[in-house]
């Protein structure tokens, strides 16, 4: 018997291109998404595709950190599918798990790129953050500048209680409603 051929594409942000992926594999079907591998829980397509796939089956990924960036999602999958009849294919690495085929060299190589791909993962956080804290130190704005300085806000204050409506000054002053109202809310004055 001889299921569907599915492809799992995935990039990191929209801006990146899928095209490499899977680049001359024949597919029935294809689920690509465009979202951090982080947490295979909050990506739908991943999902979606997991859902679809049915007994004799195969998956085809491009590469083991494409479906999976810690070891625990990755293993929760690969057992997952192939205790349902589902063969995984991981073209990248020249990896497969079949149903009744226990490859103890293959076993091992998920493991251990399996970890690689999580201690990637979190070198590249931890390096992040003392980006982060290095740029604070040195005086850096980190993240969005506010929308109002507290002398604008001041101002839009007085504005109102001259009788100016809260939808004019938000357009005066280049914010959203929301932004103003939260600005409001938050200022606590001279």
């Amino acid at each position: 018997m001889s299921g569907k051929q599915v492809g799992y594409i995935r990039v990191s942000t929209a801006s990146q291109n899928t095209d490499r992926q899977l680049d001359g594999v024949q597919l029935d079907k294809v689920f690509e998404e465009k979202v951090s591998g982080k947490n295979a829980g909050s990506r739908e397509v991943l999902q979606r595709c997991l859902d679809y796939l049915r007994e004799h089956d195969t998956l085809h990924v491009h590469s083991i950190d494409r479906l999976a960036r810690n070891m625990s999602d990755l293993l929760s999958i690969v057992d997952d599918l192939v205790e349902r009849d589902v063969t995984i294919r991981f073209h990248s690495e020249a990896l497969a798990f079949a149903p009744k085929n226990e490859d103890p060299m293959a076993s091992l190589m998920l493991h251990m790129l399996g970890a690689f791909a999580e201690f990637e993962r979190k070198l590249i956080g931890q390096r992040r953050k003392e980006g982060l804290e290095a740029a604070r130190k040195r005086g850096k704005q980190i993240g969005r500048s506010k929308s109002l300085s507290a002398e604008d806000i001041e101002n839009i204050q007085q504005k109102l209680s001259d009788g100016a409506s809260k939808s004019d000054l938000a357009r005066e002053y280049g914010v959203s409603r929301t932004t103003l109202y939260a600005a409001l809310r938050g200022f606590k004055g001279p």
